[in-house]
């Protein structure tokens, strides 16, 4: 008796975790506009994810701008998994981006950074260290994911 074999799950029609992006570009060029928003939709190619939209920031308001707050109504549907940002200070200035991760995480959503700060904390602008493998955090907050700079 011959037996069919199931595909394997990478070629079934699994459905990618769906994400959002989130970026804060106050007086940035179309060009760096375009780079920041390409290297998301790479970041999330390559982590199979579904990238769904991104909402953009370009004024330096206060925690609650419209883009803030239209990403916070996308977190609330049934299968959003997170928010993808190229680095923490996309989220603001440290006292809003600490209120912005609170809000995100609340939500229950993962937070994921492609390239994270050295020291850990939301809003640093040093570029990110390659960390040993052994050393990587397995926690519930920002999620590196490159170490590299962009």
């Amino acid at each position: 008796m011959v037996t069919k074999m199931e595909p394997l799950t990478e070629h079934r029609g699994v459905r990618r975790p769906v994400v959002y992006g989130f970026l804060r570009l106050v007086r940035v060029s179309p060009a760096r506009h375009e780079a920041l928003h390409a290297a998301l939709a790479e970041y999330c190619h390559r982590h199979e994810l579904a990238l769904s939209g991104v909402f953009t920031e370009r004024t330096a308001s206060t925690e609650g701008s419209a883009a803030f707050t239209g990403l916070l109504d996308v977190l609330e549907l049934q299968d959003t998994y997170g928010v993808v940002l190229p680095a923490l200070s996309h989220l603001g200035p440290k006292a809003i981006a600490v209120l912005r991760q609170t809000r995100i995480t609340a939500a229950r959503s993962r937070l994921l950074v492609v390239r994270s700060p050295r020291d850990g904390r939301p809003g640093g602008l040093a570029p990110a260290r390659a960390a040993p493998a052994r050393a990587r955090r397995r926690s519930s907050g920002p999620a590196p994911a490159l170490d590299t700079d962009m």
